[in-house]
């Protein structure tokens, strides 16, 4: 195929400059305010019309997955160094598991529409989380092999908690000690004992 006129290079470059603009002031507005903020409201900051914005980023999920995709990288990184320099089990689970709750923290609100990407699978989040919720899977199982974590857990049940854990972090009663708790309650769910401790039963937890 010949190249585009000049026309039609103009146009792409254009709108490219004026998606990744909005991003950057959606980035902007998300971190201060919260994801709930209006997204006419964001238009109106990068100076385009409402038409534009959901021409680009047809919804809030449309939105919030490309802002996501930008840290998807550092937390690759993450993922890759825990891999490579952490050879205990129990505590790359740890890692990766607190990895993924800075990334959901990375705007207030943000927890609730990745729980609900879960059950929704046309939201464009979906595919992100079911992606870091294989990864998890991947961590807790060679945690289950080596005993370091309970064979009943599942990645999909740790990535909810991190988000639970993450929303949990900005809720009023919350304070500085909040975090750490909170991580420490999820952590002694999946956790076996170690064999210098006195032994549990590691069984599922009693169902009705």
């Amino acid at each position: 195929m010949g190249e585009a006129a000049p026309g039609e290079r103009r146009q792409r470059t254009d709108k490219q400059r004026n998606r990744t603009h909005i991003l950057e002031v959606a980035q902007r507005f998300f971190a201060e305010q919260g994801i709930s903020g209006s997204m006419d409201a964001i238009a109106k900051q990068a100076g385009v019309g409402p038409g534009t914005l959901y021409r680009h980023f047809p919804n809030r999920e449309a939105l919030l997955a490309a802002l996501l995709q930008a840290r998807e990288e550092e937390l690759e990184a993450r993922r890759v160094a825990i891999k490579h320099e952490v050879t205990d089990s129990r505590t790359a689970l740890a890692q990766w598991l607190q990895a993924l709750s800075e990334w959901a923290t990375a705007f207030d609100g943000l927890p609730e529409p990745l729980r609900a990407a879960l059950t929704e699978n046309t939201s464009p989040l979906a595919l992100t989380c079911q992606g870091y919720i294989t990864i998890t899977d991947e961590f807790l199982h060679a945690a289950q092999r080596d005993g370091s974590a309970k064979p009943w857990v599942r990645g999909r049940d740790l990535f909810l908690s991190t988000l639970a854990t993450a929303w949990a972090r900005s809720a009023a009663l919350a304070d500085e000690s909040s975090p750490d708790a909170l991580s420490a309650l999820v952590r002694s769910g999946w956790e076996a004992p170690t064999k210098e401790a006195t032994p549990h039963s590691d069984t599922s937890p009693s169902r009705p």
